[in-house]
């Protein structure tokens, strides 16, 4: 379908296409079977001013918005889900500095976030604290011009090759979420450590770690917004970056419609091609309107958001929820329609179905985001 982009915005899809096709389709495999991070792909990214998407020009970033964010997400992911989460997640990293930074945060931390000199990742889940995000345990105590950190971050994709990490703590037990703040600990700070890298079902190249800190002392300066902000700091962020996870899922879902539309054509049973039986036929036309439908909900969520309009979290969670759970289906699909090929690791749609598995879990479970559409409704009205 055309999606009236201007010329930038299909410049943004060229340049992604491009690095597919000649520096991701190539080495995905071998990627995906030795858990390689993808570091010569990322600094391709980098050089291609990709990362700057996210950045508002003042800090030599593009002054772009979600929807360009997204545009380039779901190329990349067309290719590569770890690859994509890898250039996301940075993105999620560094979008707390981006709204609630100080003026010398911003000027110090996003100038390398935009060149991609530097990688940012996002710091909340805790070993017990998945979904129920107030529940974090990791400490932040003041010591005079400081905050001392302890505690374990689980999960946290970009762990131990990230540069720059937003981390949530808990300034004050006694307000509960409220009592949440955020902060800025550079890797290489005494007292920050990364546990092993986590042998995971899906996008195996990207990097997930545990965040260990153990009296890690950082300068009061660190500290994003005030304290007790870290809750609402992080809500605000998961609201302009759903819409990236759910560009995620359609770039995946695409990508496995494409690889069983071309396998229906040249694959014969009975003397034809599977793609004359009407079984296939329909089965192709379903995963080709979901994907339609998950891409355009996607892209109408960032373009509501970069509208400046303020209460997004439904869309933002919607257009996670919805695509994620497309991209699953549409995977399972292609995987049917290729049937024992499809099983097999020569062919990339078994993988697709691993990586897109990740896309209804982090960044808050597809369960989670109908708590929310819920409970906005409720609050808000249809």
């Amino acid at each position: 379908m055309h999606y009236l982009l201007t010329d930038d915005q299909q410049m943004i899809v060229d340049i992604c296409r491009q690095i597919v096709n000649e520096r991701i389709l190539p080495v995905r495999a071998e990627l995906d079977e030795k858990e390689v991070f993808p570091w010569e792909i990322i600094k391709e990214i980098g050089k291609s001013d990709l990362f700057r998407l996210f950045i508002p020009e003042k800090y030599g970033g593009m002054g772009t918005g979600i929807f360009e964010v997204c545009l380039a997400t779901e190329e990349l992911s067309r290719g590569d889900l770890s690859v994509a989460t890898t250039y996301a997640a940075s993105g999620l990293g560094f979008i707390p500095i981006i709204l609630m930074g100080s003026e010398e945060q911003k000027q110090k931390y996003l100038p390398p976030c935009a060149s991609g000199e530097k990688l940012a990742a996002f710091g909340l889940t805790e070993p017990e604290a998945g979904s129920d995000a107030g529940s974090i345990k990791t400490r932040a105590v003041k010591d005079n011009e400081f905050y001392i950190l302890n505690g374990t971050k689980q999960w946290i994709t970009n762990g131990g090759e990230a540069d720059i990490y937003t981390i949530f703590a808990v300034t004050n037990p006694e307000k509960g979420p409220r009592g949440v703040s955020a902060f800025i600990v550079e890797k290489g700070t005494e007292g920050f450590e990364f546990g092993k890298k986590e042998n995971k079902l899906g996008i195996r190249a990207s990097a997930t770690r545990e965040l260990i800190f153990t009296d890690c002392k950082i300068p009061k300066e660190n500290l994003i917004g005030s304290e007790g902000m870290g809750f609402i700091i992080a809500m605000r962020t998961f609201d302009q970056s759903r819409p990236a996870v759910g560009a995620q899922a359609v770039g995946v879902a695409q990508a496995a419609l494409e690889e069983a539309l071309e396998y229906s054509k040249v694959r014969k049973q009975f003397g034809v091609p599977i793609s004359s039986f009407q079984a296939i036929q329909h089965m192709l036309a379903d995963m080709a309107t979901q994907v339609e439908a998950a891409r355009a909900l996607v892209y109408y969520t960032a373009r509501v958001i970069d509208s400046g309009e303020k209460n997004v979290a439904r869309l933002s969670a919607m257009s996670k929820l919805f695509a994620s759970d497309v991209a699953m289906k549409v995977t399972i699909d292609a995987i049917q329609i290729l049937g024992g090929y499809g099983y097999m690791k020569d062919y990339p749609v078994e993988k697709m179905m691993r990586d897109a598995k990740i896309t209804q879990i982090y960044e808050g479970t597809n369960q989670i985001q109908r708590n929310i559409i819920a409970l906005e409704m409720i609050k808000r009205g249809i």
